[in-house]
């Protein structure tokens, strides 16, 4: 489940989020417009290997049950979901 973006839609979004930062009034830049774009690419691409992560300790936690579960089966869905949305709640607690 592991959300994979190409560079150039990470670009495309980067330049499409800072156009929007553009139009609005209240936002006041303090840097030039490339180095926040290339901010906003650092953080997507950060925000993505963070999902990443999670997805892979998912599927670690489900590979690690003593019965084996078939990848695609309805249990290993349900798991993958359980395990899925317990690694993005501790994230809660560490932000």
């Amino acid at each position: 489940m592991s959300i994979r973006l190409s560079r150039e839609k990470i670009n495309y979004l980067s330049r499409r989020i800072l156009e929007l930062l553009f139009e609005d009034d209240s936002v006041e830049f303090l840097d030039e417009p490339n180095e926040i774009r290339l901010n906003i690419v650092r953080s997507i691409e950060d925000e993505l290997k963070l999902y990443e992560r999670i997805d892979q300790r998912a599927i670690e936690k489900i590979e690690s049950q003593k019965k084996p579960i078939k990848e695609g089966s309805r249990e290993w869905e349900i798991l993958y979901r359980k395990y899925y949305n317990e690694e993005i709640n501790k994230l809660g607690k560490f932000f």
